[in-house]
């Protein structure tokens, strides 16, 4: 089964850390794509999600931004609610 978040970052990025720690404590399952190094990967996400930054955040394949994002969602009451109701696509 595809875990409902897909996580695309870099390594040494604080935000993504902190999206990884979110994601963890609401023991929501998500796959992290490592983009250090892979131009076609990195161009592939600017040109889906218009953002240049990482990480950029994917629940049941539709982009939903960063971790500010993704935090939002959560104090929202939203976030859960994205993700146990899933969804089509996948990024």
């Amino acid at each position: 089964m595809t875990p409902p978040v897909k996580m695309y970052t870099t390594p040494l990025c604080g935000y993504c850390v902190m999206a990884k720690r979110l994601l963890s404590s609401r023991a929501i399952p998500f796959e992290e794509i490592d983009v250090a190094g892979n131009t076609e990967l990195r161009h592939w996400l600017v040109e889906t999600t218009g953002f240049r930054t990482v990480p950029q955040i994917f629940i049941h394949g539709r982009p939903i931004g960063g971790f500010t994002d993704l935090s939002a969602l959560d104090k929202q009451g939203v976030l859960m609610k994205m993700v146990a109701e899933g969804g089509e696509g996948d990024a």
